[in-house]
């Protein structure tokens, strides 16, 4: 629910982030325990290749990262789940609902995964853990997710899950000091 009070604070929601579940993840607050991990995936140039965010240099880049999630967790604002493998209790990527609009019952879906898990369907695997939890919890009607153009692992995904195409966005995003092209992509309720 949007607080309408405050003007300042038109981003500001009741969002709670729980817990989620699948057969091999977690979906999980992120804490400073996670530092190591997060670092381990977010140093390499290309988990950050299409994203708006840049490798992380030090264990510092990833602490002023988590301190910004844990902010936004205090705030109950939307923000991204620590995304967990059972199998080695590492935490692997990140995934979260943003852009929440309750007045039109949609918001967008961001993530990211570490390669050394890519290709095991473990991001289809949580993506459609937080579309069911968009749809079931949050009471969504819309999804949507978008991808850079060249970005074919994160449309794999969007495919996998049951999103439709929708269109290309030009000149969508202003990324790394340039405006890139983004392919759309949105699922709706009935058609979950």
């Amino acid at each position: 629910m949007t607080n309408k009070t405050n003007p300042k604070s038109q981003n500001k929601t009741d969002f709670v982030l729980p817990n989620l579940e699948t057969n091999r993840l977690i979906l999980r607050k992120i804490t400073l325990r996670d530092a190591r991990d997060i670092f381990d995936y977010a140093k390499d140039p290309s988990v950050s290749r299409y994203t708006l965010w840049y490798p992380h240099k030090s264990l510092s880049d990833t602490r002023q990262y988590i301190g910004f999630v844990k902010k936004n967790y205090r705030l109950r604002m939307p923000e991204n789940w620590g995304i967990v493998y059972k199998a080695d209790n590492r935490l692997i990527g990140t995934i979260g609902l943003f852009n929440l609009d309750p007045a039109n019952k949609k918001a967008e879906i961001h993530y990211a995964l570490s390669n050394k898990y890519s290709g095991r369907g473990i991001m289809s695997e949580a993506v459609s853990k937080v579309i069911q939890f968009g749809f079931n919890k949050l009471h969504l009607n819309r999804i949507e997710a978008r991808c850079m153009l060249m970005n074919m692992a994160s449309e794999r995904v969007m495919q996998k899950c049951g999103m439709q195409y929708e269109g290309i966005m030009r000149k969508g995003l202003f990324s790394k000091g340039k405006f890139v092209d983004l392919k759309m992509y949105a699922i709706l309720k009935n058609n979950s």
